[in-house]
């Protein structure tokens, strides 16, 4: 299986369990959500969205597009940082790490697909919403994604993601949704770039 193909996939089957059951309940002032007893700061967020939407406008006559193709941007935003940490979790349980060469050899292999940074940078930002400065984040999930399927098999993420979830205690402001158990994702927002099963150059728009 092609390297990209196994990262989506691995990525897919972790948002797709029922795994996740934690509720929103009383959000302090300034907090997104809570994450392991660590606060996520709607400064924080809004940074992300900020970043991205500053990306958005330099993209020229695409800009309009992309823009209204993002109208839970928040919620989305929150959504990826959360996966994140679940992933974090999931690594650190098993001992496992991205080194800055395993990120930059991510990096290449992906540039190399896509025909150089620019284009890749441009397809995260239609596909994932995400600005260039939040690329690391996406190919450190990636590396660990790897890692994780070598230590407990692909297809196999559930109980380590089962355990990851448990103990992070995770709790969302309700003004930026409630987490579906079934689908492990903020309200019913769509994250096709994550649950893509394909390279991402391949991945169908809006799918």
């Amino acid at each position: 299986m092609h390297r990209r193909t196994a990262l989506s996939v691995s990525t897919a089957l972790l948002l797709a369990a029922p795994l996740l059951s934690a509720c929103s309940g009383e959000a302090r002032p300034g907090t997104a959500a809570v994450v392991g007893g660590e606060r996520i700061t709607t400064s924080a967020l809004q940074a992300q969205v900020n970043d991205v939407r500053a990306a958005q406008n330099r993209a020229g006559q695409a800009a309009a597009e992309l823009i209204a193709s993002t109208p839970n941007l928040e919620r989305q935003k929150l959504d990826s940082i959360l996966q994140s940490r679940i992933i974090d979790e999931m690594a650190r349980t098993a001992g496992l790490t991205a080194t800055q060469k395993d990120i930059e050899d991510e990096r290449k292999a992906y540039v190399d697909e896509n025909g150089g940074a620019e284009q890749f940078e441009a397809l995260l930002l239609q596909k994932g919403a995400m600005a260039p400065g939040q690329v690391d984040r996406f190919l450190r999930d990636r590396v660990l994604l790897t890692k994780l399927s070598a230590k407990y098999g692909n297809g196999k993420l559930e109980e380590p993601a089962r355990a990851a979830v448990q103990a992070l205690n995770i709790e969302v402001n309700p003004r930026y949704g409630a987490w579906d158990a079934k689908q492990i994702k903020l309200g019913v927002g769509e994250t096709p770039w994550i649950t893509q099963r394909t390279r991402p150059e391949q991945a169908p728009a809006g799918a």
